[in-house]
């Protein structure tokens, strides 16, 4: 049986034609959503969404794509875009009886909550980033040598079939890479969330693959077009990132203060899989988010 999040309801809740996201929730109190990362599930958040879930509602969805949520075909580039990935969200959020909440997410996560976050500044009332860039700004900090770390993002974004092929060929060995070299030691992931993470995603490579590959495409634009714009993110921001600088060589704090006026930025030392590896720091980071 593969792991939940103990104490959470489940549910499926339609967000859009044809798609359904399965969602954890619990609690009572103003809500918060919680997006998940790659190459993960809901269940990343476990131990955060219990804390959080003593005085919030704690929503946690698989995005589109991932997980028990649905995957739909991606014809012409756009299923997997995170302006739809947000607008999922949105909906979900509204179909539970949440017209405004706050909202955190993670590595892929944390793109659909900025996306979301700027195309509904009347709905997102905080949002906090977990060890991301904006998608534009990611593009234009890799460069040179030091853009191998982030070989998957290009592999993805190339045309649709070799990507989807190759990963499938050995997914549980591509998709375990990234759990094993972003983790800073053993046991970060207990062995049964880490066989549900590989589960679902050898069952979803082709979904996987249409969230990068429109984050090389119609992310770009959807970004560059508010940044030229002059469009900001209205909300309290909280960022907590590795020092990702040091390795790639750029200010990751003054990346996100072009887009974020009432921004507290971190540099921490908990890995990428921060809320498994430090859900203490994580939640309280949160909930000064929230005070805010």
């Amino acid at each position: 049986m593969s792991p939940v999040i103990t104490g959470f309801d489940y549910r499926r809740v339609a967000v859009a034609d044809g798609v359904s996201l399965n969602t954890a929730v619990a609690g009572s109190g103003s809500p918060i959503v919680l997006l998940h990362g790659f190459p993960q599930t809901h269940l990343m958040w476990r131990h955060v969404a219990a804390d959080l879930a003593r005085d919030h509602t704690v929503i946690c969805p698989d995005l589109r794509g991932y997980g028990g949520s649905d995957k739909p075909a991606d014809p012409d580039g756009t299923a997997y875009a995170k302006r739809t990935m947000a607008a999922d969200v949105v909906g979900l959020a509204r179909r539970l009886g949440h017209d405004r909440f706050a909202l955190a997410g993670h590595d892929r996560g944390a793109l659909v909550a900025f996306r979301a976050a700027l195309d509904h500044p009347g709905v997102v009332t905080h949002l906090a980033s977990l060890d991301v860039l904006p998608t534009l700004d990611m593009w234009e900090a890799m460069h040179g040598t030091s853009a191998a770390v982030g070989f998957h993002l290009y592999l993805m974004a190339q045309p649709p079939g070799l990507p989807e092929r190759m990963i499938s060929a050995a997914a549980d060995a591509f998709f375990g890479h990234f759990l094993d070299v972003w983790a800073t030691g053993p046991g970060v992931i207990p062995a049964d969330v880490r066989r549900a993470y590989l589960d679902a995603c050898r069952a979803a490579v082709p979904s996987i693959v249409a969230d990068y590959r429109a984050s090389a495409g119609v992310d770009v634009d959807h970004d560059r077009a508010d940044r030229d714009a002059g469009n900001r993110l209205r909300m309290p921001v909280t960022v907590l990132q590795q020092d990702w600088g040091a390795a790639l060589g750029f200010d990751a704090a003054a990346l996100w203060r072009a887009w974020a006026p009432d921004l507290s930025h971190r540099t921490v030392g908990w890995g990428h899989f921060m809320a498994e590896e430090a859900p203490a720091g994580v939640a309280a980071e949160l909930r000064a988010l929230l005070a805010r």
